[in-house]
């Protein structure tokens, strides 16, 4: 079932109807994540167009579905389509990828693919933090500021959804990936 937000807003499709689709080949599915977000799991068949390099690409005829995490980057993605006069229907995945594998649909992931960018922030957060305690109390109390930056760093990323350290950890070598 398709559901439409407003003619501003993207409509969206749920995992089922998209699947549905995918599979009477009525679609072509763009993942608008990072090609390292891509290889840890994706639709099978979609396209990786990551949203900084949308507008100059060169998209395919007919009817899209936008993909992301959570459905965030694949709704700016509709509009900024929209906006530019797409002549084509662009929706995106409601509830993006983990919605899809919660319907019970498979992901197909790229084997050698490095952790999940966000699994990669958590182990670098939390090992920040445990060494910003460690240090506090073995050589200066001042190290206790590394544990409240990184602190810091979350809550702000929480709110504004922007997350330097992702960036960060983004560029790295080991998850430069060429699809």
């Amino acid at each position: 079932m398709t559901t439409t937000r407003s003619m501003q807003h993207a409509s969206s499709v749920s995992a089922h109807t998209l699947a549905e689709q995918l599979a009477n080949r009525e679609v072509t599915v763009i993942d608008v994540r990072e090609p390292v977000e891509y290889a840890s799991g994706h639709i099978d068949g979609s396209l990786n167009i990551p949203l900084t390099r949308l507008p100059q690409a060169v998209l395919p005829q007919g009817p899209l579905v936008l993909v992301c995490q959570s459905g965030n980057r694949s709704s700016r993605a509709v509009r900024m389509l929209q906006a530019q006069g797409h002549a084509q229907p662009v929706t995106d995945l409601e509830g993006g990828v983990p919605s899809w594998e919660q319907a019970g649909l498979a992901l197909r992931r790229l084997k050698g693919a490095p952790l999940p960018l966000m699994r990669q922030v958590q182990i670098a957060a939390g090992s920040l933090v445990l060494l910003g305690l460690l240090l506090h109390a073995t050589v200066a109390p001042v190290w206790i500021l590394l544990s409240w930056i990184v602190g810091a760093g979350l809550v702000f990323a929480g709110i504004s959804g922007f997350c330097g350290m992702a960036r960060l950890l983004a560029a790295m070598p080991w998850n430069r990936i060429s699809l």
